[in-house]
């Protein structure tokens, strides 16, 4: 009897090997919930490059194209000035004349310049927007197309109605660019008059097409609505 006890209670000594634990391996996360948190994720990030893209043409517009312009449009005003300063008859030294020649055609380089920046930054808005899409087919591959069309992405828009609705968002953009570069061949030559300068540079700054229909104007409240996590950088 005792001895069938001490065989219930084990041995009396201590074994040489521990016993060894059965480990609980983590359970890997699904497919389709990586691809789910990878859809998104991308998404997100193209949604804040058009948003960079935005901000960077304004930048370029209102900040380095603008005070350009108006140096250009002081210049010739000041020189003009002094133009009508000289007495009949008199040459004007070339003194007073070069120099304002000098700024005037280097701020028209820097317009010229200014145009060729807004036509990158279009492409690279363009090419975004491809990449939207490809990513919206891709999702359509691994989720299905219901989940495309109907499934909302965060809140209650899904993919394809981003897609659709940001397919339009180069339009403004063109007709602005487009508008840019009118108003860079009227401010280029040196005789326009000071009233059509100024409407010029008003036109500008107005950048009338992007009013209604710009980034600012039509997608960054709705996407802060309806993007998770929309300002993480």
């Amino acid at each position: 009897m005792s001895k069938r006890l001490a065989s219930f209670h084990g041995p009396s000594t201590p074994t040489s090997s521990p016993i060894s634990q059965v480990k609980k391996s983590a359970t890997p996360a699904s497919p389709s919930r990586a691809s789910d948190v990878s859809i998104h994720r991308k998404f997100r990030t193209l949604l804040q490059e058009l948003r960079t893209i935005a901000n960077t043409w304004d930048d370029i517009v209102l900040v380095d194209g603008l005070k350009t312009a108006r140096t250009l449009v002081d210049s010739r005003t000041e020189l003009d000035n002094a133009l009508a300063m000289v007495p009949a008859g008199t040459q004007p030294k070339s003194v007073m004349v070069s120099p304002k020649l000098d700024v005037m055609d280097e701020c028209i380089t820097l317009l010229d310049s200014v145009l060729v920046k807004l036509s990158k930054l279009l492409r690279r808005m363009s090419t975004v927007l491809d990449n939207m899409e490809a990513l919206m087919f891709e999702a359509e591959r691994l989720k299905g197309f219901q989940w495309c069309h109907e499934e909302p992405l965060w809140v209650s828009w899904p993919i394809e109605k981003f897609v659709l609705s940001l397919s339009e968002l180069t339009t403004p953009y063109h007709r602005s660019l487009a508008l840019h570069k009118e108003l860079v061949d009227i401010l280029r030559s040196h005789t326009v008059s000071f009233e059509d300068s100024r409407n010029a540079i008003n036109q500008w700054v107005e950048q009338p097409f992007l009013r209604d229909d710009g980034w600012d104007a039509k997608w960054e409240d709705l996407c802060e609505a309806e993007v998770e996590k929309w300002d993480t950088r």
